[in-house]
């Protein structure tokens, strides 16, 4: 199979969807940021200057996934019906993981949205914290679930 966002002379287009069934679509993309042990602290007590770092960095994530084909210059827009993004304070990082997920029912999936959800989403943290910390450092980005449509569903080992 080959790259579909290619036309026969090698040049860039937007997928043709219009052939294919409606279906529920659903994908979880998560990564993590990590940082200083201090920076860790005043993030999970409430003490960041800028004020609610998990609050604000999700609602940047759930906006950020609504978006998303105004960023990527082949995505279709999609009619999101669900948008979540779970932060999670990780002493071992030390750090925050973040997972995002986004639904629709449509004609192509929502793995884009959930991996743009999740980017923003330690973006933001990042944005809020690095007066503390520049020495942050965002990784793991992964789908680990996409379902729907004619391909099925995935999971991440």
């Amino acid at each position: 199979m080959g790259l579909t966002h290619f036309d026969g002379d090698g040049h860039a287009h937007m997928v043709d969807v219009s052939d294919k069934a409606v279906t529920s679509r659903i994908a979880t993309a998560e990564n993590h940021i990590k940082m200083q042990q201090e920076t860790f602290d005043i993030i999970t007590e409430g003490r960041a200057k800028k004020g609610d770092v998990l609050g604000v960095a999700r609602l940047a994530g759930i906006m950020a996934a609504k978006k998303t084909s105004d960023l990527i210059p082949l995505c279709h827009p999609l009619p999101i019906t669900s948008v979540s993004v779970d932060l999670t304070p990780d002493p071992d990082l030390p750090g925050i993981r973040i997972v995002a997920t986004v639904k629709t029912t449509g004609q192509t999936g929502v793995e884009m949205e959930a991996l743009t959800a999740a980017s923003v989403t330690a973006l933001t943290v990042y944005d809020m914290s690095k007066a503390v910390d520049k020495t942050m450092e965002i990784g793991g980005l992964r789908v680990t679930l996409k379902d729907g449509g004619k391909s099925g569903r995935h999971t991440a080992p």
